[in-house]
């Protein structure tokens, strides 16, 4: 099969990278998160891409399997720990640590697999490996945004993969027999010149895609451990485990020299490669839960303004999903139900006053609402905000109608919403499947953007209600 997408002579990586990424968005090939750029794209297809996995001979032998946590990966995970093999993911960014082994409940349903294979069950079902454990992983699944026939792979450009390999490898956990599997879109197989790749690069053996199985021979060795060189004091600072690693490694006398921080963009390892800047608009506060962003572009320009913020963001973000903290979480619930009992389509306030206004001016004209019924007595609305999350079908707004076993997602446009129909196909909740499709009227006639406040209750104080499953009907009345 030719590629479709060709390679200019003397491109660089970030020049495939780029020209991967536009051509996902253009031919519209990824579902959430979008846009794709600076992202593993989770392309359409992903699911069928990863059955494959399950018929390999390395896989049916293999006993540990390590699988990345992006989203395109998530039925890799699943099928290995319905396969009852040991699961291992990185954690993120290897802030704390190197992996994690997955630790499903005891005689788990597939269900209850399913939960923990996604990136929330990630967080949750895991216990950290550290680095004195002996393990010897049989087989690795990654990420990539392009990748040849003959195994050669660039990723998203901040080099992690290629550093888990040699930690990895450092610490005997692979070695040459340890097969690499990658699960892409067949736009992204494409003819990579091999002076593109240096020593520190991880290639594959096995390509996965919607339609092809391809076994790549790769003649180039694999990283044999930590190329410390590529490496210098910023990433050292980044990632502690390094330090211990690299202790190591100097008690054992070997160089552990750090090289200079890069100036260029195409500097392997370094991870402060230039973000794509597209246009921000000149709002002075665009800071706000990521359940309450507008639409796409504004998620964009919260990623564009600095990781820092975004790290901190996601930190609170899960915090709250998992409820650590009681106050917190109480807090959190209040919020919603004071949002709810003014016009129950506040799917999550802001931490500072007066946002509400500008949030509702930021609704597009072209707002489309999903209806998502089946929900179970008991559920709470923080429950159903995670879910949400973890399919990647984050609404603008939330209306919460749990007495009524329903509620209302509202996304920027009718496409926004096709896209969170198909996230949401197959979303079970405490053993119950929900219903999710579209709204049969358009929230009762209401412009998109305008106030659905309405007169608050006199007799209803702001803490009246502490739980989704205490309001009364009247405060759940239905815009359907």
């Amino acid at each position: 099969m030719d590629p479709v997408i060709k390679i200019n002579p003397g491109g660089s990586k970030w020049d495939i990278r780029q020209k991967v990424w536009d051509y996902i968005e253009e031919k519209n090939l990824a579902n959430f998160p979008r846009p794709v750029h600076n992202r593993i794209p989770n392309f359409k297809g992903a699911v069928k891409a990863c059955y494959s996995l399950a018929g390999l001979q390395e896989f049916k032998s293999s006993q540990t399997v390590k699988v990345n946590p992006d989203r395109p990966q998530q039925q890799a995970r699943f099928i290995t720990l319905e396969a009852r093999k040991t699961l291992l993911v990185p954690t993120p960014r290897l802030r704390t640590g190197l992996f994690n082994r997955i630790t499903p409940p005891e005689g788990a349903s597939k269900e209850q697999l399913r939960i923990c294979s996604s990136s929330q069950g990630v967080k949750d079902f895991s216990v950290p490996v550290g680095l004195d454990a002996k393990i010897k992983i049989d087989l690795m699944v990654v990420g990539s945004v392009a990748v040849s026939e003959k195994g050669f792979r660039i990723g998203k450009g901040e080099g992690f993969a290629d550093l888990e390999y040699g930690m990895m490898a450092s610490m005997g956990a692979v070695n040459e027999s340890t097969v690499v599997v990658t699960v892409v879109h067949d736009c992204q197989v494409m003819d990579i010149p091999e002076d593109l790749m240096g020593s520190h690069d991880l290639t594959v053996d096995y390509i996965l895609t919607p339609t092809r199985v391809i076994k790549t021979d790769c003649q180039l060795p694999k990283p044999r451990g930590i190329i410390w060189n590529k490496l210098d004091t910023e990433k050292l600072q980044k990632i502690p485990i390094l330090k211990k690693l690299r202790a190591l490694e100097e008690h054992a006398g070997k160089d552990v020299t750090l090289g200079a921080a890069p100036v260029a963009a195409e500097a392997g390892l370094h991870t402060s490669q230039p973000k794509r800047q597209t246009r921000r608009r000149p709002r002075p506060n665009t800071q706000q839960d990521a359940e309450g962003e507008s639409s796409q572009d504004s998620r964009l320009e919260k990623r564009i303004a600095g990781e820092p913020k975004a790290r901190q963001h996601l930190t609170r973000m899960n915090k709250e999903s998992r409820g650590d903290g009681k106050a917190g979480n109480e807090q959190e619930i209040g919020k919603t139900i004071k949002g709810k009992s003014r016009g129950n389509t506040k799917e999550q306030v802001p931490e500072e006053g007066g946002n509400e206004v500008k949030s509702q001016r930021k609704l597009h004209l072209s707002v489309t609402t999903v209806y998502l019924g089946g929900i179970p007595a008991g559920l709470r609305v923080s429950e159903l905000k995670t879910a949400l999350r973890e399919r990647e079908a984050t609404p603008l707004r939330l209306t919460w109608q749990g007495a009524q076993h329903r509620a209302f997602l509202d996304y920027s446009d009718p496409h926004a919403a096709d896209q969170a129909l198909e996230a949401l196909q197959g979303l079970a909740l405490n053993g119950h499947s929900l219903q999710a499709e579209l709204a049969k009227s358009q929230r009762g006639g209401r412009k998109s953007g305008q106030s659905s406040r309405r007169p608050k209750p006199a007799a209803a104080p702001k803490s009246e209600v502490s739980a989704p499953d205490a309001k009364s009907d009247a405060t759940e009345k239905t815009e359907q």
